[in-house]
């Protein structure tokens, strides 16, 4: 590259934004040097995200400053949001000049020395590479395109193009691939009615679990008449399993900030918040970033790029209360008084914020916005089924091989995201069941694998999309105790505003943990009772979903309706036999010693905190059952597998 060094904000408003012909060679060169198409220098990027950093990625950058620093070697070092891959974390890539962008899985402190040692001389046996990526120099032989990884090569990624590939708070490099342009195109070109035309001819619905049509709620607010409007980014991520926003905001918040800017014009709003979890410390200070640069390059506050349209932002944290999730306890909050629910109508449209028309959207939705404009509605209308249109990201956890995050496009059966994109069960384990929608979902089972992804589709199995978590199970799950956490976590998180959300979980909470207690615990009526409680069971589950007062309260027995209905013998085991198959319900263990196997060591006698285990030393050992607890101490520590669990 020439010496010459540009003052990136002005050939970027000009010519990316303003699209004005300059220097064409200068431009060129300047747009190819902060999309990394190429490199001056070596460039080592480092995935920084909050699952990054889990994974121990902070010691990883921290090893490779310390070699650059050993070696004199002059190189730039950019730390990403994830790519999705969170399985693979700590990811580790290198850039040569006039080499393609090659990256690095599970890189820890130990391994980063001899991987860049090899590197720089050209040579990459013996180390875990991911892959290479495309058009970002001479390719590497023998190694894969990222897009050809089975994690990706099904992905369309819309919401997630940018994360773990550029520097999330370097403004320049988003606007070099094209941000902000869709901004500026819709506050030159655009009226505010033509906005939420193209939003809703886009079939775009809301991401955040209900799936309304996004653009005709956008419709509801721009037609009410206010001197004040307001719009409000949900990043209050409650649901467990789910980290979809916390990672887009990571990876890629100039997405969002310009997602939201557009969706205030639409609405006629010059003032937002982004009501965010207070947990969420790494997505918020990159967020406050952005806000920042963007402020700088005129793109928020004040008569922005001179068409003298005002949009002001301000980050609110959530003390991560689950029900601020639903909207108008998540606007008492913001107005600072205690998040609780209120009855609707007046929906938020016509009166929320403050009184005013308010708009509320989550972050995977706003997010789509930049590229939809950009693109148009057309585009993103071909991809998904007739009533579920474009793509969705989800969170996929728990027992399957790779984790992380994936952009599918509506309609993907979710056999083919579990098994050719996630690599199926690990362990040689079986596949049981899909928990999808978090607390307000259910479960998919392997019957239902070759259902689409789309709204309408998993509503008819008892499952929802809701925010995108996918929480895979395999044979060693309890389908009881799924529920009982579930409903412990309903539970808990309840406002206590109404009452059958309030006692009715409680209720059905104690049920499941009367139907998993061991036997002779139970006093008095309460074996009756546990027999009548299973009974009422489902039918409480319907008085709760047709009386509480919120949308999160209707759908929390979910979690139960789902389970019983596809396990149902699995409740009749543990009601009628006693049993848990799993093994996971500790008050129903019963712990044998094998004989033959037991050498009387006495190892588990002296950790058994009830005394239940009798035998002389050097002979076999036996359990008292009426005095075990089944805390299974004696099944961890024994050595000789002599324990058995039934």
């Amino acid at each position: 590259m020439s010496n010459y060094n540009p003052n990136y904000k002005d050939i970027l408003i000009k010519n990316v934004l303003f699209a004005k012909s300059s220097n064409k060679t200068i431009v060129d060169e300047t747009l190819a040097l902060l999309r990394r198409e190429k490199v001056s220098k070596p460039t080592i990027y480092i995935g920084a995200g909050t699952c990054g950093l889990g994974a121990g990625a902070a010691k990883t950058l921290t090893r490779t400053k310390e070699y650059l620093a050993s070696k004199n070697i002059d190189a730039d070092i950019i730390e990403l949001g994830c790519i999705g891959l969170c399985s693979s974390e700590p990811l580790l890539d290198v850039q040569l000049p006039n080499k393609a962008r090659i990256s690095f899985e599970n890189v820890n402190a130990d391994k980063v020395n001899k991987i860049l040692d090899d590197v720089f001389s050209g040579k990459l046996e013996g180390h875990s590479i991911l892959a290479q990526f495309k058009n970002t120099g001479k390719k590497w032989n023998n190694v894969p395109f990222l897009e050809e990884h089975p994690f990706f090569v099904h992905q369309k990624r819309v919401v997630l193009e940018n994360c773990g590939i550029i520097d999330p708070v370097n403004i320049n490099e988003y606007i070099a691939r094209e941000g902000y342009k869709a901004l500026w195109n819709t506050l030159n070109k655009k009226k505010p009615s033509k906005i939420c035309n193209e939003i809703e001819k886009s079939g775009l619905r809301g991401r955040g679990g209900g799936g309304f049509p996004t653009g005709k709620k956008w419709k509801f607010a721009s037609q009410e008449k206010s001197n004040q409007k307001y719009l409000i980014c949900n990043a209050d991520e409650g649901d467990p399993g789910a980290f979809m926003d916390r990672a887009v905001i990571e990876g890629d918040p100039h997405s969002l900030l310009e997602g939201m800017a557009i969706a205030a014009y639409g609405i006629g709003a010059s003032k937002a918040y982004v009501y965010i979890r207070a947990e969420y410390p790494l997505a918020i200070e990159r967020l406050e970033k952005a806000i920042i640069q963007a402020k700088n390059y005129n793109l928020l506050g004040k008569n922005i790029l001179g068409t003298g349209h005002n949009f002001d932002l301000i980050i609110k944290k959530g003390a991560g209360a689950f029900v601020c999730g639903e909207e108008t306890a998540l606007i008492h909050s913001i107005e600072g008084k205690r998040g609780m629910p209120r009855p609707r109508p007046p929906f938020p449209a016509i009166s929320g914020l403050f009184g005013k028309p308010t708009i509320i959207n989550n972050v995977e939705t706003l997010s789509n916005i930049p590229s939809i404009i950009r693109k148009g509605a057309s585009w993103y209308a071909a991809m998904g089924t007739e009533k579920s249109k474009g793509t969705k990201v989800f969170a996929l956890s728990g027992k399957i091989t790779l984790t992380g995050l994936l952009e599918i496009p509506m309609g993907t059966k979710i056999r083919d995201i579990i098994y050719d994109m996630a690599g199926g069960v690990p362990n040689g384990k079986k596949f049981k069941a899909v928990q999808m929608g978090g607390p307000s979902g259910g479960c998919i089972t392997e019957e239902n694998l070759d259902i689409p992804v789309e709204y309408e589709s998993l509503l008819e199995v008892g499952a929802m999309m809701g925010s995108g978590g996918m929480v895979v199970m395999d044979e060693d799950t309890c389908m009881v105790d799924v529920a009982k956490f579930f409903m412990d976590f309903i539970q808990r998180e309840s406002c206590g505003k109404c009452i059958p959300c309030r006692e009715g979980t409680r209720r059905m909470l104690e049920i499941l943990e009367n139907i998993t207690k061991r036997p002779f615990n139970l006093h008095g009526n309460e074996t009756l009772e546990r027999f009548k409680g299973i009974i009422h069971l489902e039918e409480l589950a319907e008085v709760i979903k047709d009386t509480s007062l919120c949308g999160l309260g209707q759908s929390a027995p979910n979690p139960v309706l789902s389970t019983v209905r596809w396990f149902r013998d699995e409740y009749e085991e543990h009601v009628f036999d006693r049993y848990c198959r799993a093994n996971v319900c500790q008050d129903l263990r019963t712990f044998k010693i094998d004989v033959d196997k037991c050498t009387g060591c006495t190892v588990c006698a002296k950790k058994c905190p009830t005394d239940a285990i009798i035998g002389a030393r050097k002979t076999p050992h036996f359990i008292v059952e009426d005095k075990c607890i089944a805390c299974g101490n004696c099944f961890d520590i024994c050595k000789f597998d002599a324990i058995e669990i039934s």
